[in-house]
């Protein structure tokens, strides 16, 4: 289980206990995020409640013992995650009790994100961590988990992992950028960028695709819009010209295969994505919407661009905030453009990113005929 054993067999024994309820629940915590529809909501209340209790008695054994000094990191980061994971299933709990106040469910879960990226340092050291940073199917790939850990191990110059720039949580226009630690310093790589919802931020957004770029070595990057979300509201648009700078940016630093490049996004990232990826002068090839609409400019002609681009458009029977009706009009307007288009309409999903998706998506960008704009 260690890659890097702390010579206290006690301390062994108190990760691997705490580890297994904990990545338990975690797995828990993404099933009732992927579901999450405000009716069902104490129906997931009730299947996340065990973790609280599995997780808290092996974190009071691990805290009672004695650490190394030098690995002092390592408890201070399985502490602190588990004790958010514990909050965040006793807000969903709560919040469960309220559903026709469903901003209080996607709260809750808003703290996810935070936990996937205080525990992502600890997987060089812990292999079970490491395995669940994988799409599902590759947490048995015991080449790639080797691989992985190799590469995040390294001492050279390149720098792999998450990073960031100027994308603190306070902060508006920044983006944070994830490179494979098993890249190996010049393949270039398939690209996707991916914008965040409405009053969302790029630092948070990125876990909805880390294991996938992860798995299949992709180049991924999440950008926070300069106002509190994509200009999709009329007036000037703000963050057209960033997000070019950004791409350019990345591919000045890492090699970026040019004919694939994906620009994606939820909600209105997903509206702004349509809108922003059929525009003179953009950098991508490949379009992937997920519960967003097509912008009224681009209803209105907006769209001598989207003949002939491959786009891949995700939408939920479920989705409350916009219905099959608004999805469908879109669909429609987009085949009657000439767009080689991919409408997947997903029976149980509802106002939420379809992470399980992710797959087919990658599937889509790098096995079909590539696109030069």
């Amino acid at each position: 289980m260690l890659l890097a054993m702390p010579p206290s067999p006690d301390v062994i024994g108190a990760i691997g206990q705490l580890l297994q309820p904990l990545l338990e629940t975690l797995e828990r915590v993404l099933w009732a995020q992927r579901n999450l529809y405000p009716p069902l909501a104490p129906r997931l209340a009730e299947q996340l409640a065990p973790g609280a209790e599995a997780i808290a008695g092996p974190l009071s054994a691990l805290e009672k013992l004695e650490w190394p000094d030098d690995l002092r990191f390592m408890r201070e980061r399985l502490v602190d995650v588990s004790r958010q994971t514990v909050d965040l299933v006793t807000a969903f709990i709560a919040a469960a009790q309220s559903p026709d106040n469903p901003i209080d469910l996607y709260r809750a879960l808003r703290r996810f994100a935070r936990i996937q990226e205080t525990l992502y340092p600890l997987a060089p050291a812990f292999e079970p961590v490491s395995r669940w940073f994988l799409e599902p199917a590759r947490r048995d790939d015991d080449d790639l988990v080797a691989r992985l850990r190799d590469g995040a191990l390294r001492d050279d110059e390149v720098r792999v992992g998450v990073l960031h720039a100027s994308n603190e949580r306070d902060a508006r226009g920044g983006f944070s950028v994830y490179v494979p630690e098993h890249w190996d310093g010049e393949t270039a790589m398939p690209l996707v960028v991916a914008l965040h919802g409405g009053s969302g931020h790029g630092r948070d957004f990125l876990w909805s695709w880390l294991a996938d770029a992860r798995s299949r070595g992709v180049l991924l990057m999440a950008p926070t819009s300069r106002d509190r979300t994509w200009s999709i509201m009329g007036g000037q648009d703000v963050d057209a010209e960033g997000l070019g700078e950004m791409v350019a940016s990345v591919a000045g630093r890492y090699p970026v295969d040019r004919t694939r490049v994906l620009l994606t996004g939820m909600s209105d990232g997903a509206t702004y994505a349509l809108l922003c990826g059929l525009r003179d002068g953009m950098p991508f090839t490949h379009l992937a919407p997920a519960c967003g609409v097509l912008h009224p400019y681009l209803f209105a002609g907006g769209l001598e661009r989207a003949a002939g681009r491959p786009i891949y458009m995700v939408h939920g029977a479920l989705d409350w905030m916009f219905p099959l009706s608004v999805a469908h009009m879109g669909r429609d307007t987009l085949q009657a453009a000439g767009a080689r288009l991919v409408y997947r309409e997903i029976e149980d999903l509802s106002h939420t990113y379809p992470r399980d998706e992710n797959p087919r998506i990658l599937d889509w960008l790098t096995s079909g005929e590539a696109l030069t704009v």
